[in-house]
């Protein structure tokens, strides 16, 4: 299509022909090579080294979601990047969070960005929130053959139902199976520590600023656990990333908020080293 648009001056055709509404659909009859799962891998022996995400953590509340992922990448044993970012706004109300292969999960929420980009300006409409869940289980499915090579990619997704007006969680598989996760979910290496912090801690009537404290604690009991998971580094000034969705909107966490959070958590944690205790009924 390049070499087309060189020659003549003009956009090709298919840039002018009314088709799908999904950019994917368009990539995959006009420009396969550029889908990262169409991409032959070069022949290799033994397992891929490529720098991995983990660890995504994710908690509803009256009024919205947070989403928030720690920022360390791994390759091995190997610590490849201590400030990755791993949180994305997908859309004004929904945002992804990656674990599993870095640069894979990058390529594929700026297509998953894209593609919902693109629908809403064929269409004139938003997606609704089920639809873009359905969306990014279909690209989540042609990455399947490098997953099996050891390159999988397993986002959490969240966003702000305006139909339902609350908070939605999904997570996958490899394959592109999707849940639905109620209250609050976990995937990516400390996973099952997060999901047990999250489930000590969770309760349906948190506000905002609890929903943000109560990833942050569980990304803290990943970290202590997950030698792949990266804590708050105070330090270095490397805090976790923490996204809310509410029906104003997606809004990434300030540094000085996300800190502030980071810096209470810890010196709670100088006092109870395993964290703060379930209420007891």
């Amino acid at each position: 299509m390049e070499a087309e648009t060189r020659s003549t001056g003009r956009l090709p055709a298919a840039f002018l022909t009314p088709g799908s509404s999904s950019f994917m659909d368009f990539l995959s009859a006009h420009a396969p090579e550029q889908l990262p799962g169409s991409r032959p891998l070069p022949p290799v022996e033994g397992a891929v080294e490529a720098p991995h995400g983990t660890t995504i953590v994710a908690a509803s509340f009256d009024g919205g979601v947070v989403l928030a992922g720690d920022r360390r990448a791994t390759m091995g044993n190997v610590i490849a990047q201590r400030d990755i970012e791993k949180v994305f706004p997908a859309d004004e109300y929904s945002a992804v969070g990656i674990a599993g292969t870095a640069g894979l999960a990058v390529e594929m929420v700026k297509l998953f960005q894209l593609e919902l980009e693109h629908f809403e300006k064929v269409e004139g409409s938003q997606l609704s929130l089920e639809g873009k869940a359905n969306r990014l289980s279909t690209m989540i499915r042609s990455n399947l053959g490098m997953a099996l090579q050891g390159l999988a990619v397993v986002p959490l997704f969240a966003g702000f139902d305006v139909d339902r007006e609350k908070g939605r969680i999904f997570s996958y598989d490899v394959t592109g199976g999707r849940s639905e996760e109620p209250g609050f979910a976990a995937v990516g290496s400390g996973s099952v520590f997060a999901r047990g912090a999250l489930k000590k801690l969770y309760r349906e009537e948190l506000t905002e600023q609890q929903a943000a404290t109560v990833v942050v604690q569980a990304l803290y009991d990943a970290a202590d656990d997950d030698s792949a998971t990266g804590g708050p580094d105070l330090a270095r000034r490397i805090y976790p990333i923490v996204a809310v969705i509410t029906e104003d909107g997606y809004r990434k966490l300030a540094e000085d908020e996300v800190s502030a959070i980071a810096r209470t958590v810890h010196e709670g944690r100088l006092q109870q080293p395993n964290g703060p205790q379930a209420p007891v009924v």
